[in-house]
Parts: structure tokens; sequence; C-alpha cells
């Protein structure tokens, strides 16, 4: 599964921001697959990215699935969000 991070907007901020879109993505994109299901996070056309809509929604999906995949991350601000959620959130991908 492929979610496409672009389609929800090119400036991703907030946190209340965050919770509404893992929401949609988790009942639209999310609802009937297994935890082993590879997920592809697509970072393409994405302008800026919060540390706090970010935890809302990568970390949500990193803790849920085991194979979850970031394409399109080399954006200085995906890098640096991405950087913050890996020292504060335990993110692990």
């Amino acid at each position: 599964m492929r979610i496409e991070l672009q389609k929800i907007g090119d400036v991703l901020v907030s946190r209340p921001a965050g919770r509404e879109a893992f929401l949609a993505i988790s009942a639209y994109n999310l609802k009937d697959l297994k935890e082993d299901e590879e997920i592809e996070i697509d970072f393409f056309g994405v302008k800026v990215i919060a540390p706090s809509w970010a935890d809302e929604v990568i970390t949500k999906i990193a803790e849920r699935f085991k194979n979850v995949k970031l394409l399109n991350a080399e954006n200085e601000t995906v890098q640096a969000t991405l950087k913050t959620l890996r020292e504060y959130s335990g993110l692990k991908i």
C-alpha cells in the first residue's frame, strides 16, 4: 500500500491536522490491512512537514505496521522531522 502524502497537502503542519489525516488514512487506506503488509509512505511533493503532524501520522503508522518504507524523503524538512521523531518519539524507520 502506498500512501501519497501530497494528496493530503504539500504543507503538513499541526497535531490536530495530523490526527485528522491519520483518521482518514486509517479509514480509507489501512482499514483491512494486516500488520505485516508493506506500507510505503511517499513524501513526493511535500514542501514542509512539522514534527507534530508527522508524529500523529508517520509514528502511528510505524507502530501499527512492521514493514514501513519511506519514499522520496530527501527534502530537508522531511529529514529534519524524521530525525526529531527518531530522537523523541522512538521512530524506528
